[in-house]
């Protein structure tokens, strides 16, 4: 399976440069999220290599008529989709199965200093989260985020 060719890409529009490929594997109820970084923003392709997770992407820029809004897709093993979170966007997941392989290409360098988070069931995003069933699990870090409105 090509899962990345930049001519086909470029042709659907999207002209991002890779500079690193990331990888994680979490267990079933895990919340990632949601993540972003202020300096080095990175653009971010994501997909599924094994389980099944729930992706979500917030926009987080006040000059955006779509402000405090998110796109959620499943990305799975089966439907091998992919899903492109642009520079600037809040991110973050939830697995569904038992665990879940999830890959991402990164448009920019991780820069630790820059990173920052909303907290994942924040009531003016009010995000979907396919919850039945599910005992969320959250790190430590995930736990103490702000909410959007509270971001300078």
């Amino acid at each position: 399976m090509e899962t990345y060719q930049y001519e086909a890409f470029r042709a659907a529009g999207l002209s991002a440069v890779f500079v690193q490929d990331n990888q994680s594997k979490s267990s079933k109820g895990v919340l990632r999220g949601l993540h972003f970084q202020t300096r080095r923003p990175q653009g971010k392709l994501v997909r599924v290599t094994k389980g099944t997770v729930y992706d979500v992407a917030v926009d987080i820029d006040r000059k955006s008529s779509t402000y405090g809004q998110y796109v959620g897709v499943i990305l799975s093993e089966e439907n091998k989709k992919q899903f492109y979170i642009p520079a600037g966007m809040a991110h973050g997941f939830l697995v569904l199965s038992d665990e879940a392989e999830f890959c991402y290409k990164c448009t920019d360098y991780y820069d630790p200093s820059g990173e920052g988070g909303i907290l994942w069931n924040d009531p003016d995003i009010a995000i979907d989260w396919p919850l039945e069933g599910l005992k969320v699990k959250l790190s430590e870090k995930d736990q103490k985020h702000s909410l959007l409105r509270d971001l300078l």
